[in-house]
C-alpha cells in the first residue's frame, strides 16, 4: 500500500510537477453541455472553504479549531490545533490543463472557484448537466473525517469539528439549493455507541448518507471483524443511512514495490474497492444487519461480475472454511447489500444484469483528476445511449435516488432540461 499523503507531498509523482513553474491556467468556461439524462452524481468531492467552522465551534476552542493560514513562501494551509494540514485544494483541478495537474493547489484562486463555493459549484453541475450530487470531504477533514479526529489529542475539540464539519455541510453546503445536493455526514469513529447516537440525530435532521472508512484497522482502530462497529452499523441500518466506503478513505492505495513507477499506484487504485467489499461481506455485518446499504464509492464496476464468479465458486467449498453463516449466500449479500459507482466503465455495462442493473450508479468525481466534468452527459452517451430506456433511466438517476432516499422532482425526471 501506499501512504495518499505521502504521494500528495511527493512533487516527482507526476511528470507534470518536476522541474516546471506554479503557472496556474484557468481554461474558459464550457458551453453548457446538451441535456439527454436526468442524472444524479454519488461522488463528488468538497474543498471546504476558509469559512467553514467559524461561528460553529465553541467559542473557548475557536483559536484551535481548522483555519486558514498565509504562509511566508505565499501558500495558504489549514492550521487545526497546532497542527498544519498544508493540502487545502487535495486534487482540485478541473477546469485547468492537464500539464497543470501535477500540482497540488495550494491557494484558495488556483482552484476553480466551484471546488469551494457552493453556488458556483451548482453553476458547474447546471453546465456539466447535474441535477443532485452527493459530496465527500476532502483532505482537511479525511475522506472518512479521520484526520479531524485523529490529529488532535483533544477529543472535544475533535466532536466540536465533526459536529461544525455536519452543520456546515448540512445547512449551508446542502441547505443552500435545496434538492442539488445529497447530505453526506462524517461518522465518529473514537466510540461506536456515541458514533451511533450521531447516526440516529443526523438521520432525524435529513442525512441519508454517511462517509466511513474502508479499512478501519489502517488507521490504528478495531477491524471490521471485531464486532466493535455494530452499534454505528445497526444505526445506520435502521435509519436507513447508506454507508459510502471511498476509495483511500483508510489513508492508502494499491500499490506493489516501493521502487513502481506512480502508473502503478493509479491503474490499481480501484483495486481497494474490491478488496473492501469482500472484506465488509465476510465480516457479517450485512448478514446481521440485512438492511445495511453499502455503496463502493469511486470503486468502478468492472471487477463486480468477477468478483461475484469467484464468490460463487467459493461457495462450492464453503464447508471447508465454515465461516459463512445464513440463508443467502455471499454473493446474494452483495446484490442486496452492495451498490457500485462507475466513472468511465465502458466495458462494463454489458455485465449490468449480473452485477444487477439496481446495484449500478454514476459519479462525476468532480474536481478531482478523474472527472468527467464538464462532458459527463457526452461520457453517458457514449457508454449506455444505446442500453434499454428503463435501463438508463435506473443507472442515470433513479438507483441513487432510491438508495438515497433523494427525489428528483417529476418535471426533472421528465424533462433533464427542466432545472
Amino acid at each position: 500500500m501506499r501512504s495518499l499523503d505521502d504521494l500528495a507531498g511527493d512533487l516527482s509523482f507526476t511528470q507534470a510537477a518536476v522541474g516546471a513553474d506554479r503557472s496556474v491556467t484557468f481554461l474558459p468556461d464550457p458551453p453548457r453541455a446538451e441535456r439527454e439524462y436526468t442524472v444524479i452524481s454519488v461522488d463528488d468531492h468538497i474543498v471546504e472553504p476558509p469559512h467553514t467552522f467559524e461561528g460553529r465551534v465553541p467559542r473557548a476552542m475557536a483559536d484551535r479549531a481548522p483555519k486558514v493560514v498565509e504562509t511566508a513562501d505565499g501558500k495558504q494551509t489549514w492550521v487545526y490545533d497546532g497542527f498544519d494540514l498544508p493540502n487545502v485544494g487535495f486534487n482540485a483541478v478541473v477546469g485547468r490543463p492537464v500539464s497543470e495537474w501535477g500540482f497540488e493547489p495550494v491557494r484558495f484562486e488556483e482552484m476553480r472557484r466551484g471546488a469551494w463555493d457552493i453556488d458556483a459549484r451548482v453553476a458547474d453541475m447546471d453546465l456539466n448537466g447535474v441535477y443532485a450530487s452527493l459530496n465527500f470531504p476532502s483532505f482537511l477533514p479525511g475522506f472518512a473525517g479521520q484526520r479531524l479526529q485523529m490529529t488532535t489529542p483533544d477529543k472535544d475539540l475533535a466532536m466540536a469539528c465533526v459536529r461544525a464539519w455536519n452543520d456546515w455541510h448540512l445547512e449551508e453546503w446542502a441547505g443552500t439549493h435545496p434538492g442539488r445536493i445529497i447530505p453526506c455526514q462524517l461518522p465518529w469513529l473514537l466510540d461506536p455507541e456515541l458514533g451511533a447516537k450521531m447516526i440516529r440525530e443526523n438521520a432525524a435532521r435529513g442525512y441519508h448518507a454517511v462517509t466511513f472508512t474502508e479499512s478501519p484497522h489502517a488507521l490504528g482502530l478495531p477491524t471490521l471483524h471485531s464486532g466493535h462497529w455494530d452499534p454505528i452499523m445497526r444505526a445506520c441500518a435502521e435509519t436507513g443511512t447508506v454507508v459510502n466506503l471511498h476509495i483511500g478513505s483508510s489513508g492508502a492505495s494499491p500499490s506493489t514495490t516501493d521502487d513502481a513507477p506512480p502508473d502503478v499506484v493509479g491503474v490499481l487504485f480501484f483495486g481497494y474497492a474490491m478488496f473492501a467489499a469482500v472484506d465488509w461481506l465476510f465480516s457479517m455485518m450485512p448478514v446481521r444487519f440485512p438492511d445495511l446499504k453499502i455503496c463502493m464509492s469511486e470503486g468502478g464496476i468492472g471487477w463486480v461480475a468477477g468478483l461475484l464468479d469467484r464468490l460463487d465458486h467459493m461457495q462450492s467449498y464453503n464447508s471447508m472454511y465454515g465461516t459463512w453463516k445464513g440463508d443467502l449466500t455471499p454473493a446474494e449479500v452483495l446484490k442486496r447489500n452492495f451498490w457500485f459507482c462507475a466513472v468511465e466503465d465502458q466495458s462494463s455495462f454489458v455485465q449490468r444484469e449480473r452485477i444487477g442493473v439496481e446495484n449500478i450508479l454514476l459519479e462525476s468525481d468532480y474536481p478531482h483528476c478523474d472527472s468527467t466534468w464538464p462532458r459527463t452527459q457526452q461520457v453517458i452517451r457514449e457508454e449506455i445511449g444505446d442500453l434499454p430506456a428503463e435501463d438508463i433511466r435506473k443507472i442515470t438517476w433513479a438507483n441513487a435516488s432510491d438508495l438515497y432516499s433523494h427525489p428528483v422532482p417529476a418535471a426533472i425526471q421528465a424533462d433533464p432540461n427542466a432545472y
